[in-house]
């Protein structure tokens, strides 16, 4: 009995306590000049996006009243599109020629650099980035701290170390050689087992894609030219591994073979390929290995020729490759070779990603094709398609507002007013 009166007790006393409501959505709504949804979409006219907790919720047509408590931003003057992607990016690395710093600088001081990186990146129109190589933690705190809000800037999908043969491009050259294997990342293999253990080490440290360096590289102090590196056998077993644990793999290449041998052995992306040929072309187009052709990574490093910034190995690289830079993409093009967008910036200034659009324009892209590339092309190589991209309900609030139409002059894109990334607005 006593049981009973406490029960109607602790009863009456939690009915005389208000309820809490159910949390408000943090809502925010939009007021565009123009809405561009995807780049097979024609601009709306005034618009009203609605978002809740960093999804878009609805795109009505004119401009509607917001509900109470929501916030609401004003760019009637502007045209809003899909927040950018590069698919290829150092955001914890800086243009320079000092190839010795590695031996001098922390890898910690590669997030500060990162940090100030991401910054840029988002505020030049990138929403969202996939890092192509970068000391072992730096690149997946970059990840972590933007993802929680702690950093501005993008969406990182991060590779972490790239796998490299021994002295190849991405690992460590031009020292003595125990100051060579003390820097080296730990991620260098010889032959198929070795190689699909890396893999699996790569994905057990949070690597999100497989970086692979599949022919010798402009940058790095190893000389002996841009041929092919790994063996058909390794980059096989890397491909293979790396699908089995549900990973993406890119591979830097640029002599022919290394971009066939790669394309045949089931590698999903080539960066740079810049001595493409028809044969090369072929695999890529048989085996769906999408181009990521970097044309600002040429233009940036051709900007420091005969400046004392390059090393004379790497400034010869650079003279090897400077006329076919200028035309590579073209053919790519007429072999039919799909092309989604990437920069390699930190090879030039972060934050002049969207220069690469007016480039691909140049060498036969439409500007609607660019558009896509950089956007609903580059979210399918991420696999991301219906998530990032385009703006529609349940996809992540990753939007940009600039002047003009992009879908006439994809130029307007390298001046960004605005951009919000998950729902947060970057000052």
């Amino acid at each position: 009995m006593k049981r009973l009166h406490n029960l109607a007790l602790a009863a009456l006393a939690t009915a005389s306590i208000p309820m809490a409501s159910p949390a408000l959505a943090d809502t925010t709504v939009i007021h565009a000049g123009s809405v561009i949804a995807d780049p097979s979409s024609s601009p709306s006219g005034p618009s009203t996006i609605t978002i809740e907790d960093g999804r878009i919720v609805s795109i009505a047509s004119g401009h509607n009243a917001a509900p109470a408590g929501a916030e609401t931003v004003d760019l009637r003057t502007k045209t809003v599109v899909p927040g950018l992607i590069d698919l290829h990016v150092h955001l914890t690395g800086d243009p320079g020629g000092d190839f010795w710093r590695e031996a001098v600088e922390p890898d910690e001081w590669g997030v500060v650099v990162g940090a100030k990186n991401a910054r840029v990146t988002a505020l030049a129109g990138f929403t969202t980035v996939r890092e192509a190589g970068s000391a072992q933690e730096t690149a997946f705190s970059l990840r972590r701290g933007t993802a929680e809000g702690l950093i501005p800037g993008p969406r990182i999908v991060a590779a972490g170390p790239p796998l490299a043969i021994v002295g190849g491009h991405g690992d460590v050259t031009g020292f003595r050689p125990e100051i060579n294997r003390l820097l080296s990342s730990g991620y260098t293999c010889t032959g198929a087992v070795e190689c699909a253990e890396k893999v699996r080490r790569a994905s057990q440290n949070g690597a999100d894609v497989i970086k692979i360096t599949a022919t010798g590289g402009v940058l790095s102090q190893q000389g002996r030219g841009l041929g092919a590196h790994f063996t058909s056998a390794e980059m096989e077993s890397i491909a293979d591994t790396a699908h089995s644990l549900g990973l993406k793999v890119m591979a830097h290449a640029h002599g022919a073979r290394g971009i066939e041998a790669a394309s045949r052995a089931g590698i999903d992306t080539i960066e740079h390929a810049t001595f493409l040929d028809q044969a090369a072309a072929r695999a890529m187009r048989e085996n769906g290995t999408v181009l990521i052709p970097t044309l600002m990574a040429f233009k940036g490093v051709s900007e420091g020729l005969g400046k004392g910034i390059y090393t004379p190995v790497v400034e010869a690289k650079i003279r090897e490759t400077y006329e076919t830079a200028q035309v590579f993409l073209r053919r790519a093009l007429e072999w039919d070779v799909p092309v989604a967008f990437g920069t390699d910036a930190g090879v030039f200034a972060h934050g002049r990603n969207a220069e690469e659009l007016g480039l691909m324009v140049a060498q036969g892209m439409s500007n609607r094709e660019a558009f896509a590339a950089a956007t609903t092309v580059a979210a399918e190589v991420l696999e991301m398609e219906n998530e990032i991209g385009r703006i529609a309900p349940g996809y992540s609030a990753d939007l940009i507002a600039i002047e003009g139409n992009p879908l006439d002059d994809v130029t307007v894109l390298e001046d960004v007013d605005w951009v919000m990334v998950r729902g947060r607005v970057i000052e």
